[in-house]
């Protein structure tokens, strides 16, 4: 079978060496050594000042939300992974959908200025497939009605724009390390901020919402990395330079091969991509779903990412249905296909030949 992805694994000595110094320090969780130590790393690797390590990406969308203290709505994007308005949604606030940009399948920010009511008190974008958003754009709306803006950069590990960290933009960005991704801890996730202030108010309430022993000032929740997970973290690093050449050079070969018969997500100028996913856009569903079929009888399952466009789902339309035809498009007929270091050339000239027989 030749999978969506595969998770990278460090080799288990490395690892087991890991396990021994936690074992010996006898601290599983909690603020451990191993939990500082990856983050003062991460901080080094992605050229930022304030990181917070979590339990996973979602918690960190939902901690970013808490922490910056957003009510009423929040402008977001249809095209994203669910957690993004789950989120929103679970937060208390509403999730307020605009379109998105044909090109790069990011928050079409001509669209967000008219999405925006006396509620709305920030935009929740998400960089799609690591593909930067129109951040300055976005940045001016945000200073033009005093919002604050979150990025969902799940999908952009060491991505960089003008060559800077994507993560400098918005107020927060938020990380996931879930083992699909390139850099992974297995499970978990990131906050990123450049005020302090935010970072240690995300850091009071990832810690149940209280100083020292018995100083409970607030509601929190248990958003803490384990030093399992920070053990794993600390393995991946140093071959994520690797990953991501190795995967640059399998895009590539897909783009040889594809010989640009299929849509793709455009890359704005500047970019220092890390090549997270291979998404293709087929010029119908049902041209889409019979390349999908083809590979799924030959045992290699391609990914529906994203499907279905969220303002599709009822229990998102807290604000009403809101029409959003690109992103609406755009689901129906998008595949990403298999992206993972072991992949072998033979194995994407044969995902290729079965795509191109159906278009």
């Amino acid at each position: 079978m030749i999978p969506i992805t595969r998770t990278f694994l460090p080799s288990l000595e490395d690892y087991q060496a890991r396990l021994q110094q936690i074992w010996k320090n006898g601290w599983l969780t909690n603020s451990g050594q191993l939990e500082g130590e990856l983050a003062i790393n991460l901080a080094q690797y992605l050229g930022i000042s304030h990181i917070e390590l979590v339990a996973n990406g979602t918690l960190a969308l939902q901690l970013a939300i808490r922490a910056l203290d957003l009510k009423g709505e929040i402008i977001t994007t249809p095209f994203s992974y669910i957690a993004t308005s789950n989120a929103i949604a679970w937060e208390g606030c509403t999730p307020v959908f605009v379109d998105i940009d044909e090109k790069t399948f990011c928050i079409n920010p001509d669209q967000i200025e008219a999405a925006l009511t006396e509620k709305t008190s920030a935009i929740l974008a998400t960089h799609v497939y690591g593909v930067p958003c129109e951040v300055d754009r976005i940045a001016e709306i945000a200073r033009k009605y005093n919002l604050k803006v979150i990025y969902d950069a799940a999908h952009c590990f060491g991505v960089k724009l003008h060559g800077q960290s994507l993560l400098v933009h918005g107020d927060i960005s938020t990380l996931s390390f879930h083992a699909t991704k390139l850099f992974h801890t297995a499970e978990g996730g990131a906050v990123v901020s450049r005020d302090e202030s935010i970072s240690k108010r995300v850091h009071f309430l990832k810690k149940f919402g209280h100083l020292g022993e018995d100083n409970y000032l607030e509601i929190g929740i248990n958003a803490k990395m384990s030093e399992l997970h920070a053990a794993m973290g600390l393995c991946v690093l140093p071959s994520v330079e690797q990953i991501i050449d190795r995967r640059r050079q399998i895009v590539k070969f897909y783009d040889e091969m594809l010989e640009g018969k299929l849509q793709r997500p455009v890359l704005p100028p500047d970019v220092d991509y890390n090549y997270s996913y291979y998404p293709v856009l087929f010029s119908s569903h049902d041209e889409m779903m019979r390349a999908r079929k083809d590979l799924i009888d030959v045992d290699i399952i391609p990914r529906r990412y994203f499907y279905p466009s969220l303002n599709t789902l009822p229990f998102l339309q807290q604000a009403g249905y809101k029409v959003c035809p690109v992103s609406e498009n755009a689901a129906l007929r998008v595949l990403c296909l298999p992206l993972y270091n072991e992949l072998e050339n033979e194995e994407i000239i044969k995902i290729s030949k079965i795509v191109l027989g159906n278009i």
